[in-house]
């Protein structure tokens, strides 16, 4: 995957001494990467909204049609905010390792604080925010980077737009398709005379 300044610099820290603002640094054998500081707010970003989709009201919860693209052009429905709970559970259990994802399951998952956190895993305060980092720099790039479909951006993941092997394609609006129908001629309709 190629990163780019248009999508890095929108996510990157002012004040990183790394970047300084831009997004991207250079990397071994000039190759460019980004930030640091631009992969933990693409994990910060993911979280939130996983926060937000899980204490969301049950009852709230909405179901819609989500366009399969291919040559049959098939449709499913589904729940995305139920489907983004459980695929940001499952790509960190699968990427991390064991003690970065007890770190994870009790500081971002069940919300506890750092005390409880270093009382709980008998780590010092150091080494918690160490993995902390370390955490949402390697889940950050795995959430970016995932295929076929990443976890951010968010708004292609909730049927935003699709990315296809040419380059990002907005998805056809229902208005478009019901305009195709009307297109055909109108007949009026002939009365009999008596």
């Amino acid at each position: 995957m190629e990163w780019s300044r248009s999508e890095t610099v929108a996510l990157a820290r002012n004040s990183c001494t790394q970047c300084h603002g831009l997004g991207l640094r250079l990397g071994r054998g000039g190759k460019v990467n980004p930030c640091n500081c631009v992969l933990r707010s693409i994990f910060r970003a993911c979280h939130a909204r996983f926060r937000y989709c899980a204490t969301k009201e049950k009852y709230m919860s909405r179901i819609s049609l989500e366009f399969i693209p291919g040559r049959e052009r098939s449709s499913s429905w589904g729940r995305k905010d139920e489907e983004y709970v459980a695929d940001f559970i499952l790509v960190s259990r699968r990427s991390l390792d064991e003690f970065e994802y007890q770190i994870f399951k009790y500081h971002f998952l069940l919300g506890a604080d750092w005390k409880l956190c270093c009382r709980r895993l008998r780590i010092d305060r150091g080494t918690f925010f160490h993995a902390v980092y370390r955490i949402e720099h390697s889940l950050g790039r795995v959430f970016r980077e995932l295929e076929p479909y990443g976890l951010f951006p968010l708004d292609e993941y909730f049927n935003g737009s699709v990315r296809s092997g040419l380059g990002l394609v907005p998805k056809p609006p229902a208005v478009a398709m019901i305009a195709s129908r009307a297109t055909r001629p109108v007949v009026p309709a002939l009365r009999k005379t008596a």
